[in-house]
């Protein structure tokens, strides 16, 4: 039977997580770093009395296409984030109605409670006056 410590496995799982983070920093870094470089002179201002010379073609298509895969990966992005704001929304909208539906089952609890201990003093109480009639016959 091979039996492994949680302890050792909880410790695996941290180091994957760890690892898992460090490449995606690793992996957004470069992309800072390629995007910083590949248009840090589009970036520049133009002074408009100096005739600036017009962005090469190829230049300003790769600025079209960072733009574009910023926005799909910020639509994708947002769009998840969305997604899950409204399922929070619809948990939170679950959770309040659960608890309002605790709080009327508590409460009839709580009534259900009050009248079976007021019937149980009416039962007590009628049980001693019976006891004490009886207890006055027997002396009698």
């Amino acid at each position: 039977m091979n039996a492994i410590r949680p302890e050792k496995i909880e410790a695996t799982e941290t180091e994957t997580v760890d690892n898992n983070l460090a490449a995606v920093t690793e992996v957004e870094a470069g992309i800072r770093d390629f995007v910083r470089n590949d248009i840090a002179y589009l970036r520049r201002p133009a002074t408009p009395t100096t005739d600036a010379p017009p962005l090469d073609p190829s230049a300003e298509a790769t600025v079209t296409n960072v733009n574009s895969l910023i926005q799909r990966v910020a639509g994708t992005s947002l769009a998840e984030i969305e997604n899950l704001i409204s399922e929070l929304e619809s948990l939170r909208d679950l959770l309040h109605a659960e608890g309002q539906r605790v709080q009327r089952e508590i409460s009839g609890y709580a009534q259900l409670s009050q009248a079976a201990m007021k019937s149980t003093r009416m039962i007590a109480d009628n049980v001693a006056q019976w006891k004490r009639a009886a207890d006055g016959l027997r002396n009698s």
